[in-house]
């Protein structure tokens, strides 16, 4: 018995030691980096969130934006600003399209830390940082260039504040609804009223149960009303802007972004249990080892799980309620997909670290064998999120690059080299693809007919198209010699192949 308890007691230093923090701190660093490459914008819908901010600095619509195939973006544009700022500091696309997610992520990640380190102690800052860290989800949206990490982090420090006040037993201030205001406003202008989906059902269940068991009014969850409607207001206000000057603004943002969510015909539907087997999968080992503490502890209980929640501490409670309460009304809208439960993910990581710090207090001292033998758990989880996320994203990553999914990034570079050095005017003839037009650097596509016409007229010396398309234009163009620069890109087993035209006598 004195060998395993001298192990375990080992693991446990082990959990201590600041080194480990720094390694997961340095392995997470790299996922989250690398968890894309090679960077391309043709999937997530990517390119229609790079072309916001593309379109702020080549045509000054800073307010109300389209998308690349010229419908209107349905998306506030918080993040598009920032991108636009990062671009005037960096003059570089790649950079100022990724860094808000990548920053978002980091801040994130040292937030949770430093809030579960505090509360909690070392081993569950260490628990909750790699439960963010290493998972399938936040090494995939840590540099897509999206509003999901963004958002998150909002939202979390929008729950964390409230988390505060109901552990210190504070009452809210002026001050402190000033700042949620300024939080709700920008989770706002990033996407949305969505961060009242993830709030209020939690905020509402907490106040039941705080009206009902809770021992004091501190305690409150609820910050009053006026920072929330404030918040809506300046939302409401953009609304209005676009609907009245934007034409296909109301169809496109109320009818079909908005209110089509909660409907059938327009998007598709899923199922009401869609998001928990992902959210398990995709947040695992540490979905599971949540599991394992709940049942844990509620068979101690004989599954009395009102004595459970009766008994448990008000900060954790809250961290509960966050949880499934954003969970569940989620589930109930019909349209789903699996980053857009995203938000859940660093509560669940906070409450984790909340549940370990009260097993070890159910166990006592933190060397009794129960409280040693949780640890050995924890180390084992730790290795297998290392091995598993790393594993996931080494082969995400050396496929992507196997299989090029880069190509039509390639492609777009050389076409612009080939296009400045010789001072080439030239278009790219209207695709399906939305990221060929920012890979070329350009506003607008142009349409086959027009595209022939201006060849013909000689205002044009080169075009970008796809190979169906050059099949169609190439017969029409009125010279008989072509420069020709081939890509081809592999889609789902499907190759979807672009050729750069060119007249061979132009003037470099």
């Amino acid at each position: 018995m004195s060998g395993v308890s001298t192990q375990l007691d080992t693991t446990t230093s082990a959990l201590q030691n600041s080194r480990i923090v720094w390694v997961v701190a340095a392995i997470t660093s790299l996922l989250f980096v690398i968890g894309n490459l090679p960077w391309q914008l043709d999937d997530y819908d990517q390119a229609k969130q790079a072309f916001t901010s593309f379109e702020m600095i080549k045509e000054g619509h800073w307010f109300y934006q389209q998308t690349p195939h010229e419908r209107v973006a349905t998306k506030p544009p918080l993040i598009a600003w920032m991108s636009a700022g990062l671009f005037t500091m960096t003059r570089s696309w790649e950079v100022a399209w990724r860094l808000p997610s990548l920053l978002a992520a980091i801040v994130l990640a040292l937030v949770l830390f430093r809030a579960a380190s505090s509360a909690y102690g070392s081993i569950a800052g260490l628990v909750a940082f790699s439960a963010f860290g290493l998972n399938l989800l936040s090494p995939r949206l840590a540099s897509l260039v999206r509003t999901d990490m963004p958002l998150a982090l909002v939202i979390f420090l929008i729950g964390s504040l409230i988390w505060q006040k109901i552990q210190k037993q504070e009452v809210w201030t002026p001050r402190d609804r000033v700042y949620l205001f300024a939080l709700l406003t920008a989770s706002m202008l990033i996407k949305g009223p969505i961060a009242y989906a993830f709030l209020l059902p939690g905020i509402l269940a907490f106040e039941m149960w705080r009206r009902r068991y809770g021992s004091g009014a501190s305690t409150h969850a609820w910050s009053g009303l006026w920072p929330w409607i404030a918040s809506l207001a300046v939302f409401l206000v953009w609304v209005a802007g676009g609907i009245l000057y934007q034409p296909g603004f109301f169809d496109e943002v109320v009818m079909r972004e908005f209110l089509g969510r909660f409907g059938e015909t327009i998007h598709r539907p899923q199922p009401i249990y869609f998001y928990l087997p992902h959210l398990i999968h995709k947040f695992a080992p540490w979905s599971l080892l949540l599991i394992a503490i709940a049942i844990f502890d509620l068979v101690s209980r004989r599954w009395r799980i009102t004595d459970a929640t009766r008994q448990m501490d008000a900060a954790t409670l809250w961290l509960l309620c966050w949880s499934i309460g954003g969970l569940i009304l989620m589930s109930l809208i019909p349209s789903k997909r699996v980053d857009r439960i995203y938000p859940v993910i660093p509560p669940l990581c906070l409450l984790l670290g909340a549940c370990l710090h009260g097993r070890v207090g159910a166990f006592g001292q933190r060397k009794s064998t129960a409280a040693l033998r949780l640890d050995r758990w924890i180390a084992i989880a730790l290795v297998f999120a290392v091995l598993f996320t790393g594993g996931y994203i080494t082969w995400k990553v050396t496929t992507g690059i196997r299989d090029r999914r880069d190509a039509l990034v390639t492609f777009g570079r050389e076409a612009r080299h080939e296009a400045e050095m010789r001072h080439w005017r030239y278009e790219v003839v209207s695709t399906k693809d939305e990221g060929i037009l920012l890979y070329c650097r350009k506003t607008r596509y142009i349409r086959p007919a027009q595209a022939v016409a201006e060849w013909n007229a000689g205002t044009l010396d080169a075009l970008v198209a796809s190979n169906d398309k050059a099949a169609v234009i190439m017969p029409q163009l009125q010279t008989g010699t072509f420069y020709q620069l081939k890509s081809i890109e592999q889609k789902k087993g499907e190759a979807t192949g672009y050729v750069l035209i060119a007249r061979r006598n132009v003037k470099s």
